[in-house]
């Protein structure tokens, strides 16, 4: 019985990681107003569904990792009542963050999820293991990819202008209707009349759209960098998918409920679901609330978020691409000075509360499922 609830919980997880998640690497397509949200949406479901297939001979390391092994005492792994309790605390917090519009590592949920039911099963996690394994990478990727993007940007910019490629500004000309004092007889003091005026003034990124002019190597500058910018977007997809897919595969290794292949076609499938369905709170945070970007920093973010995930999951480095890319996001902001601090504090005051509540939720789940069994 037990097996049918890991199944469910490890298929509730993998919903609501990709309703968390699946829309982070192609936020930068939408909140530069490159693409509209649907086709952002689809660029993201392709690209992390190939990542996904990806994991199935890339990121075997991770489905090691997040089964438990090592964090925990073997005898708390046969536990029937384990896997699906972490399965249902992490699921459960990342889809309270997904209802709120707050982006959320489900590594760091899963984590969490993990040290809760662990400790209430023995009393007691390895720190070493959860320390070096987890922890360090978990907080120190953010870090990394934020230098990094507010490093990367100005040399980018530099070489933008090195190449001839200039800058389009955005003059905003057109009528307004604005209320004027009304004079004439029968009217009191206070009557107003409707009056059209002629209004020029400068826009800024998010009234219009800015862009490049110029060309590289004979092609469109803006053409060039559209699709550079749709690239970068598909391959942080890609390489969410194949660091985050066998992550919640490994909850069904580890019960032994489906094989590693099948387990991550399925937790893919779910995640396709996820981000279809429930996506658009978290995409308006990630697109339009943190920073405003043009092209060329929507891109560059999407690099950072892209080299620094993919080389994690090749190692077996359990990074968040949530974290990586939201640090990116804070790099550039920082930066351009255009970042939305009320917005950043409230995204990190979430993932300061991601791994406790994931803690506590396992933890009354492993209660629950032991008293249910007992």
């Amino acid at each position: 019985m037990l097996w049918m609830v890991l199944l469910v919980a490890a298929l509730l997880l993998a919903y609501a990681n990709g309703a968390n998640d699946n829309f982070k690497g192609v936020a930068t397509l939408f909140g530069t107003g490159t693409t509209d949200y649907r086709r952002a949406l689809a660029v993201a479901t392709v690209s992390t569904g190939l990542g996904s297939l990806a994991a199935l001979v890339l990121a075997r390391g991770l489905l090691a990792a997040f089964s438990g092994q090592g964090l925990v005492a073997g005898a708390v792994l046969a536990d029937p009542a384990f896997l699906p309790a972490v399965g249902l605390g992490a699921g459960a917090t990342v889809l309270v963050a997904t209802r709120l519009g707050l982006p959320i590592s489900t590594t760091h949920a899963l984590v969490g999820a993990l040290v809760g039911a662990g400790w209430t099963a023995a009393g007691a996690v390895s720190l070493a293991t959860l320390g070096r394994v987890f922890l360090v990478p978990l907080l120190v990727s953010p870090i990394v990819a934020l230098v990094a993007a507010a490093a990367i940007y100005p040399a980018l910019r530099w070489l933008r202008a090195r190449l001839g490629v200039g800058r389009e500004t955005c003059l905003c000309l057109g009528e307004e209707v604005v209320a004027v004092p009304a004079h004439g007889v029968g009217q009191g003091a206070a009557a107003t009349t409707a009056s059209r005026a002629l209004t020029f003034a400068v826009g800024d990124a998010t009234q219009c759209e800015e862009r490049y002019t110029g060309s590289v190597a004979g092609v469109s500058a803006q053409t060039l960098l559209d699709h550079l910018h749709y690239a970068s977007a598909a391959a942080v997809g890609f390489a969410r998918g194949l660091n985050d897919t066998p992550k919640i595969a490994a909850l069904l290794l580890g019960a032994s409920a489906l094989a590693p292949s099948p387990g991550i076609v399925a937790v893919a499938v779910v995640m396709a679901a996820g981000g279809l369905i429930s996506a658009r709170r978290v995409a308006e945070t990630m697109s339009h609330r943190i920073t405003a970007m043009n092209h060329g920093q929507g891109f560059t973010a999407n690099l950072v978020t892209a080299f620094l995930v993919i080389v994690a999951s090749r190692w077996g480095v359990p990074v968040s691409t949530t974290h990586v890319a939201c640090g990116a996001l804070f790099g550039i902001g920082t930066t351009t000075g255009n970042a939305r601090w009320r917005t950043i504090a409230t995204i990190a005051a979430a993932w300061v509360t991601t791994l406790p509540l994931a803690a506590t939720l396992a933890a009354a789940s492993f209660v629950a499922l032991r008293l249910g069994r007992g």
